[in-house]
């Protein structure tokens, strides 16, 4: 019985340290969930079908797929993007959506000019994250000296 005593205590005590630091407004502002969770949508950039572009029209698309990115960040859309370095799957970049459902990520993946040239194409999935990751955005611009 001692035994069972000392575990609850632990797990007691345990379960109120894991609380102390717990930020209801913070969890509220970011749409977190109990867990301080969030559904997201991840996107996974992979070559299109169209790559006969010349090269000028290749990188002015390159560019205006880069503004974009920035327009989507700036309105809170976009929490997270990057390329991949090289790799077997042939994957171009990653996109973390701030909305809860494919089809209005689909709707943000067609304002992408690349997207619409057929340059890249996305990957669409539901995806369980931290609610703080809209956060990075605004720590990311007191870090970095250049922009893309």
């Amino acid at each position: 019985m001692k035994i069972i005593d000392v575990m609850v205590l632990l797990l007691m005590t345990n379960l109120s340290v894991a609380q102390q630091d717990y930020d209801a407004e913070l969890a509220q502002s970011l749409g977190a969930d109990d867990y301080g969770m969030k559904i997201y949508v991840l996107a996974l950039l992979k070559p299109g079908p169209n790559q006969d572009q010349d090269q000028e029209t290749a990188q002015q698309l390159q560019q205006a797929h880069l503004a974009n990115i920035r327009r989507l960040a700036e309105a809170g859309q976009l929490v997270l993007a990057g390329p991949f370095m090289p790799n077997e799957q042939d994957l171009r970049g990653i996109y973390v959506f701030d909305v809860a459902t494919v089809e209005a990520a689909k709707q943000l993946t067609e304002t992408d000019p690349a997207i619409k040239a057929g340059r890249l194409r996305m990957e669409l999935i539901p995806w369980y994250g931290s609610a703080t990751l809209p956060m990075i955005n605004q720590w990311h611009k007191k870090i970095s000296k250049k922009s893309f």
